[in-house]
């Protein structure tokens, strides 16, 4: 796997045959992610290797205040990320004890560390930048996480890149709503031999009623130099001064364990979702392939975990563009499946059940669907399908609010007839995940992924989303300048 690390981004000038014609990259090599790491890992290395190059030079405005009314509107678009270079991954919380604190963050490449956090203090209309600190002896590779616990403090973090098979996540914390930030502190390091750290997801316990009230939780895949896979997750009772790593599944190669969420009940369970991939597909990797969206659940803070199992087959793209996990239709476009997860901490009719959301390609589409459980994840429904576009439908995102409403947002090309520009949409369901509302756009201005900053090649693996109050908000790549990708926040007021 580190041999083919080495190897990124190897490729000369290429052309790219779209709808529209042929299309000429950028004067840099293509990228080219034939690896299991995250995309951002494998962007940060080739661009301290000096393989690529970033593009220029925008500083675009704020954009307008995240309010709208009557109800039920789109509220206006803002970008969160400060321009300049690309920003994507795009991960999003709001401060339980006062919801006009959000936090956003992305892979920036104005950062030295390829980590950089938003923190606004006025419900979304503006946003301050920080990026977060190297360890000693150490580098930031990106892949953000954000949180808040119950008593307002707030927290950043990221993969720090210590060798070619070595890599930990450092974090900080803020107790001022993300104005200023303390120096980075080493969080998580891999269970030997399972020493790359990737793909990190924090997720705190926010219940009011919680017997683990404010418990830390960090799921990550950790692999080993010869691309084995583990998935791990991680626990503090003390806001992250100590942790403690639990192995919940490991598998050997061909196969794949990627990409993990995770969600906390009320009564303080734990639950994880990611995907589990063979790497058999035609191109030698998972491209192309049938794919399992896994399950784990701890009601215990984390030290024990159940047997992994599958809650719903999902089918990948084919690689068309050397990326592992396939690529983006039309597109040299790397495109993960991270199947997020939550739970409704209501109260309400639909309390304690479980949501989780992936896309399935179906040979001539990607859709997003949904699967539910109402037993704390013994049984799953089978997939719903979220919308009913004719297009290609992409990096879902899932959360619910404190009335029980469901909330999916995703990127979605059905107002391009050539399948290609994607705008950033999201819908509702208010009975239990068994319908949602007709899809709303919330973007105003369509992206095209050839202008991502990097020739069409990574405009991340995710997204993000947050309920505030009965607000649901997005944050995506957005690419409307014309030159690189941004953090855009985006969202639905019911």
């Amino acid at each position: 796997m580190y041999a083919m690390i080495a190897a990124l981004f190897a490729g000369a000038l290429q052309l790219y045959a779209t709808p529209f014609g042929v299309v000429r990259h950028a004067p840099q090599a293509p990228i080219n992610m034939r690896s299991p790491l995250s995309g951002s890992v494998l962007v940060a290395q080739a661009l301290r290797a000096g393989r690529i190059r970033l593009p220029f030079y925008y500083r675009p405005s704020r954009g307008e205040a995240l309010t709208c009314t009557p109800t039920p509107c789109t509220v206006p678009n803002v970008q969160a990320s400060e321009g300049g270079s690309p920003v994507n991954e795009t991960p999003l919380a709001a401060n339980p004890v006062n919801r006009r604190e959000m936090l956003s963050g992305g892979n920036d490449y104005n950062c030295p560390t390829t980590q950089g956090f938003f923190a606004s203090h006025d419900g979304g209309t503006t946003w301050n930048h920080t990026c977060l600190g190297n360890l000693p002896g150490s580098g930031g590779v990106g892949d953000p996480i954000v949180g808040y616990n119950t008593t307002g403090m707030s927290f950043i973090g990221g993969i720090d890149l210590v060798s070619g098979t070595v890599s930990n996540i450092a974090m900080e914390h803020s107790s001022n709503g993300g104005t200023t930030w303390s120096a980075p502190s080493l969080a998580i390091s891999g269970i030997a031999p399972y020493t790359f750290v990737d793909k990190p997801w924090l997720q705190i316990d926010d219940g009011a009623t919680s017997p683990r009230k404010d418990a830390m939780y960090i799921s990550t895949t950790e692999f080993d130099p010869n691309s084995n896979s583990a998935m791990v997750v991680s626990h503090s009772t003390n806001n992250g001064a100590t942790w403690t790593s639990v192995m919940v599944d490991a598998v050997a190669i061909p196969n794949i364990d990627q990409f993990t969420d995770l969600a906390v009940g009320s009564d303080g369970a734990v639950y994880l979702s990611w995907m589990r991939c063979p790497a058999t597909g035609p191109t030698g990797d998972c491209g192309g392939t049938a794919s399992a969206i896994m399950f784990s659940k701890s009601t215990d803070g984390g030290v024990t975990w159940t047997v992994p199992k599958m809650i719903a087959p999902a089918n990948l793209v084919p690689d068309t563009c050397g990326a592992y996990y396939g690529c983006l239709p039309n597109t040299p476009e790397r495109v993960s499946n991270v199947p997020p997860i939550d739970v409704d901490r209501s109260g309400g009719t639909f309390n304690n059940r479980l949501y989780v959301a992936y896309y399935n390609w179906t040979g001539a589409q990607m859709q997003v669907n949904v699967v539910t459980s109402s037993n704390g994840g013994s049984t799953w429904t089978s997939p719903l399908r979220v919308t009913h576009a004719a297009n290609d439908e992409f990096f879902p995102w899932l959360t619910t609010n404190a009335k029980g409403f469901v909330g999916v947002s995703w990127l979605d090309r059905r107002l391009d007839p050539s399948n290609v520009n994607y705008d950033a949409f999201a819908a509702v369901s208010k009975n239990g995940g068994a319908h949602f509302a007709l899809g709303v756009r919330l973007s105003t201005v369509s992206s095209n992924p050839f202008n991502d900053g990097f020739g069409g090649g990574f405009m991340g693996d995710y997204t993000g989303g947050i309920w505030v109050k009965n607000t649901v908000f997005a944050s995506y790549t957005d690419t409307r300048n014309g030159v690189d990708g941004q953090d855009e926040i985006g969202g639905y007021k019911i």
